[in-house]
Order: structure tokens, then sequence, then C-alpha cells
């Protein structure tokens, strides 16, 4: 079977899409022999910043030499993002080398397709004999497949309402499902500058080692540089004059302070390095400009919130906004936290049984006294037509769902080739 093949049937496999535990993954993972003589492991978990986080982590460690390997998921155009070995995609042929392994090793065991391909890549890993895995959570924490191996380091970089049908109705329930990828005596380092009480009273009780932002580390923006104050070696350190970073700075300054608890020695140069070159795809990544033309995978209220903020901290004319987002998610709420930074609103259909009618969308934004313009295309359909029309000082900005950014940026990407 070719790749395609391979995902489809995994797609398959399982009478439940997400079915959360960790039982069945473990009784494979033990047959395969994929839980013993691991390197260093950092997991991340959060409602939002976990693809930033985890690629400055990889970057931070290849820039100082080290040999990693990043598991993250979903991916935007090809499954093959979302297992990477120093820095490059896993082929098609490793993919389905893995996958046969896996199949062999699973025997009666019924497996969801994130179980079955999380195993396969660490498969993979153990096969590569790295310095060390970045995983990142796909869904929550507890119950989460990354979470059957030992994070050394641990990360949440957010917490806020999403997922809520599996993971609980507020932000302690939630907090708590994600904090659960610590463990006793390793460090567990906080993004969130709102951190519930209740949530760290729990991993206290669990004897993780905390390092919350605002309390064991912090940052501030200096001039056109920032600085951070971080935990080294037990002792407080001062970075300043940092570079700024492509991603939010609550994300580089949580990248920092998990790898400067590591047992790597990193130096600032390297992190200066990363901070200046990572753009991780799909998160406020400009693919054109005159006019701009920006992506972002945000599709929960506090990425949407996070993102307003950037967008009116820039110049731009005017914003529209080419929005297509899953039937599942807070459209409402997230809709709203987005609406007093765009002018013009453009909703698309997607093709995805999970998405929500572009006239849903529609008929909310009216309801919010936005200007919105009736649109039943695709997204890449809507980037075309709005970059011939919008003016060279305005931003074209593409939010909602990865499947909206992943349709624009393969027409981004074919329309270049076409050119070259």
């Amino acid at each position: 079977m070719q790749l395609n093949d391979w995902l489809s049937r995994l797609e398959r496999l399982h009478f439940k899409s997400i079915d959360m535990g960790l039982e069945r993954i473990r009784a494979v993972a033990e047959r395969l022999n994929l839980l013993s003589d691991t390197p260093f492991i950092f997991t991340v978990a959060g409602t939002n910043g976990k693809g930033s986080t985890v690629a400055l982590l990889d970057a931070f460690l290849r820039n100082s030499g080290l040999k990693t390997a990043v598991y993250t998921s979903p991916h935007l155009v090809r499954f093959n993002e979302r297992v990477c070995i120093n820095g490059v995609e896993c082929s098609d042929r490793e993919l389905i080398q893995a996958f046969e392994a896996v199949e062999a090793g699973r025997e009666e065991t019924s497996l969801t397709y994130f179980e079955f391909t999380t195993l396969a890549a660490i498969w993979l890993f153990k096969q590569a004999k790295l310095d060390a895995w970045i995983l990142e959570v796909g869904l929550g924490g507890r119950l989460d497949a990354v979470n059957l191996w030992n994070a050394d380091v641990a990360v949440v970089t957010s917490i806020d309402l999403d997922h809520q049908a599996w993971l609980g109705n507020d932000r302690i329930a939630i907090g708590k499902e994600k904090i659960a990828v610590g463990r006793p005596g390793h460090p567990l380092v906080v993004g969130e500058p709102d951190f519930p009480e209740e949530v760290a009273q729990a991993a206290l009780a669990g004897g993780m080692v905390m390092y919350r932002q605002g309390t064991e580390f912090s940052y501030h923006e200096q001039g056109e540089t920032w600085q951070l104050s971080a935990l080294a070696g037990g002792n407080k350190q001062q970075y300043s004059g940092l570079t700024p970073p492509q991603v939010y700075l609550q994300n580089a300054a949580t990248a920092i302070q998990a790898v400067l608890l590591s047992s790597f020695d990193v130096s600032l140069p390297a992190i200066q390095s990363a901070l200046s070159s990572v753009q991780p795809q799909g998160r406020r990544q400009i693919l054109q400009r005159k006019p701009d033309l920006m992506v972002d995978v945000g599709h929960n209220p506090h990425a949407a919130r996070a993102l307003a903020i950037h967008i009116e901290q820039s110049d731009y004319r005017r914003v529209h906004c080419i929005v297509g987002m899953l039937a599942d998610k807070d459209i409402t709420d997230t809709l709203m936290a987005l609406l007093p930074a765009v002018d013009h609103w453009y909703p698309v259909a997607l093709d995805c049984d999970r998405a929500a009618e572009a006239g849903y969308l529609r008929e909310q934004l009216l309801a919010m006294g936005a200007l919105c313009s009736s649109t039943g295309a695709s997204p890449a359909t809507a980037a075309r037509r709005l970059t011939k029309q919008a003016d060279e000082n305005d931003l074209i900005l593409v939010f909602g769902s990865f499947y909206t950014v992943a349709d624009v940026i393969q027409y981004v990407g074919s329309a270049h080739s076409e050119k070259g």
C-alpha cells in the first residue's frame, strides 16, 4: 500500500475517531519495546502555542548540535509534516515501514488513527538513536497517546476553553487534564499567565516542580528587543537584548525556560538564531506581500484574542478576513474575539464533513454587526479574488481551521510554481 492507502485504512481501523485512554496503546508499545531506553523527552501540551513552542525547542537543540525528533499534529498539507527527524520530514517509505511494524505488533488490539500514528512515529525515533524527542500532545494531556512516554521536561503553554466534550467545561478541569503530562520530581513549565490556583495545587500534589510565567520566569519588551528572567542551573538568570521572535513572546519565553531546565548545554547564540528564524507553518505566516496574505490556524477564542491584538498593533489600511470553521468549535465566541480587528468578513466553505456552513458563519457575523460578504467559495478561491481586489496596504487574513489555511497554502504554492 502507498502512504495515502495506509492513512485511509487507519481512519477506519477503530470504531471511534477519538477514544481517550492509554490501555490499548500501552499494550502495543510494550510488544514493540517502545517504552524503554528512550532519550531526553520534552512533552508539550496546551490550548494554543504548542506548535510554536515545539518548533523553537527543536531549533534550540539542533542549533546546539544535538540530534532531535519532533512529533506534532495535525498536519497542514502532508501527513509527513507530523514526523520529523533532525528537521527533516520522514519519507513515505519510512512511514510505511513504521506502519507495517505497528500493524504486526498490534495483533488484535484496535487502535485509533492517532494512537497508531503515534506508535509509528516513536518506532521511527527509536531507530534513529537521537538525543531528544519533542512530543506535542494531540488532545488534553492525561489520556493523550504521547503521555504514555515520561517527560523529562513537560510544558503547558496555555489553558483555555476548547475540546470541552472530552476535557471539561471550565479552565480548572481542562488545566488538570493538561498538567498530567508532568511527572513527579520533574519540571513542569507553565506559560499560561493566568494559571488557576486549583490547577497549581494539583500539580504540587502530584510532585511536579513548577516553573510558572510571572513567578519563576518572566519577560518584558525592551525597545527593539526583549528581556527574559528565567531559572537555569538553580539560579535566576537575566537574558537581555533577545531577538524579537516570529512567534508570540509568551511562547518564546516558555520554550527558552523549558530548554534551560534540560540536561543540554544550549548557548545564547543558539537561542538567538532560532528566535530570528523559526516561523511555524500556518501561524501568523505571511505567504505573500502587497497586499499581505496572512494565514493563522487559530480556531478558538484564546487564539483569536491573541491574533486580534497582533493585528491591531499593525498599520494595515483595512483587514479582510477569509474565515472557515468546523461546526464543533466555539464559533460565536471565536468570531467575537477577532471582530474588533477585522473590517470585512468573507465566510467560506470547507471540504470537510465537520465544517460549519458558510451561511451559518455569515448569520453569526451579521448578528454581531459585522460587514460580511455572502460567499460559499473555497478558501483558495476567496484568496485569489481578494488578492486582486485589495489595496496593497491591506491585510488579507485566512483564519479559523487547519482546513481553511491548508487550502490557501496549497493554492499559493501552486501559483508560485506556475510562475517559476
